[in-house]
Order: C-alpha cells, then structure tokens, then sequence
C-alpha cells in the first residue's frame, strides 16, 4: 500500500473512532434506515459519475464552494446527464466533509456516491445517513474478510458499492468477493492514477482490461480529462468513467459531462 493510502487509512480509523464514540452503530444504523430511500443507480447506456472535490493531493486546491453551490453544481451534473455524483468527504488531504455529501445529495434526482477511504461498516451507514446512494470501497485498503463485509453493509444499506483496484491482484480478489457476496449493485473502477508519484499511468485502463470481472459494469478512473479519453476508455470495454478534476475546472461544467457521455456512447 502507498504512503498515501496509509496516511489515509490511518486518518480514516480516527474519524470513524471518534464518530462511534459521539453515535453508536446500531442508533446510526437506526436513524440511516428512517430517512428516504436514495435514488439507486440506474445504468444509461455509457455512464458517467461526476465528482465534486474541493482539493486533490495531485491538482491542489480545485475550487472553494459552498453548501448551495454545492448543491447546485451537484445538479447541474445530473441535468447534463450524470449518472451519480461522487463527493468526496475525506477532510485532511480534500477539503471534504459529510456535510458536503448532505449538501450534494439534498434533492438530486440522481445517486449520491460518497468517496473516501472507507475502512468500517459504520462508514456506509454515516454515508446512507447522509443521503448517499452509493459507496466507493478501495480494496488495495481491505482485505478480504473485511472487503465482503462492507459489501454486504452496502447490500443492506441499500446503496450501490464501486469497488477501487489499482492492479491485476485487486481485480482478482474483487472478483472473488463478488461472487461470494452476491446479489447487489456493483460497478468496479480501475484507477489508473499511481498513489506513489500521482501521476497518471495512461496504459493501465489497456492493461487491465483482461482482468476485468465478467457481468459488472466497469468504471475508468482518473486521468479522464477530455472526451476522446472517455471515448477510448469505452473502446476498451469500460461501461463508466469517474471525472473529477477536469470538471472542476469547468466554471460551466455541463458542456463536458454531456461531450463525454456522447464519446462513451
């Protein structure tokens, strides 16, 4: 695991420490399942997962919005044809926070993902709670016993799981996971950013094409910063992609979501 990730896993554990001891499991669990039903994931053809971040380790500072804008730039995604929208609320290395989620996912009329470096169940029941309709879960963070766990959380959450690998061996085990969990909405990313240099690594979406589980949908990540990156990641057999920083950098972000799934299409 890079030191990134194990930075991030380390800051993760004391978030969802302090969480537990300020609101017991069962009591979150309780208050998650008394909300709405979020929106579920409903594939479109070629789909994109639009994200909203405040800073990345690899750009810097992306932008400084707040709770309306938001929700507005959460909606102005979906109206251009998103999928979900992912918001990151990882606090010390993106500027996020679960306030954010609430903000983003108030009202959409699409699936709110949550992203961050998730390494407890209680994580996707802070997510639900939050209005969330989706997960991100980085199995190069997890190993097996706790990956099928958190799988099952999300099964019973209700929310869908977009399960990160980073190489061959992460496809491997999710593939194994998959089939033993089962029955529930899972897409699997390939994340083509190197967490050591964070520079994007272009030939890994060819690479893993082939380890690729059969029967789920697959999500291009990272790097995707233009249609025609879409458009050859789906000529790969992707089915998504995940883009963040370049619409970000979009004062009108719709043209691009909308130029992107055309390409993927």
């Amino acid at each position: 695991m890079s030191d990134l990730l194990r930075q991030m896993e380390e800051t993760s554990w004391r978030r969802c420490l302090a969480a537990r001891d300020a609101v017991p499991l069962e009591d979150l669990r309780e208050r998650a399942l008394a909300t709405s039903a979020p929106p579920a994931w409903v594939s479109t053809g070629f789909d994109i997962i639009a994200e909203i971040k405040l800073r990345a380790p690899s750009a810097g500072a992306l932008a400084a919005l707040d709770a309306s804008q938001i929700s507005s730039r959460a909606h102005t995604y979906a109206l251009a044809g998103a999928t979900a929208v992912s918001i990151l609320t990882e606090p010390d290395r993106f500027d996020g926070e679960l306030g954010h989620l609430r903000s983003g996912a108030a009202g959409l009329p699409v699936p709110a993902m949550r992203k961050d470096f998730l390494v407890d169940a209680y994580q996707i029941w802070e997510a639900r709670a939050a209005g969330a309709g989706g997960v991100l879960l980085i199995a190069t963070m997890l190993d097996d016993e706790t990956l099928r766990a958190m799988m099952r959380t999300t099964v019973e959450a209700g929310l869908f799981a977009l399960i990160e690998a980073f190489d061959a061996d992460d496809l491997r085990r999710t593939g194994t996971a998959l089939a033993d969990v089962g029955e529930g909405t899972w897409l699997v990313g390939v994340n083509t950013r190197d967490l050591r240099s964070l520079a994007v690594v272009p030939d890994r979406l060819a690479r893993m094409a082939e380890h690729l589980p059969d029967g789920v949908q697959a999500v291009a990540e990272s790097g995707m910063a233009t249609a025609e990156d879409v458009g050859a990641a789906a000529a790969l057999g992707y089915g998504a992609a995940l883009v963040g920083t370049a619409l970000m950098r979009q004062a009108d972000p719709a043209p691009l979501v909308a130029a992107m799934k055309a390409a993927g299409s």
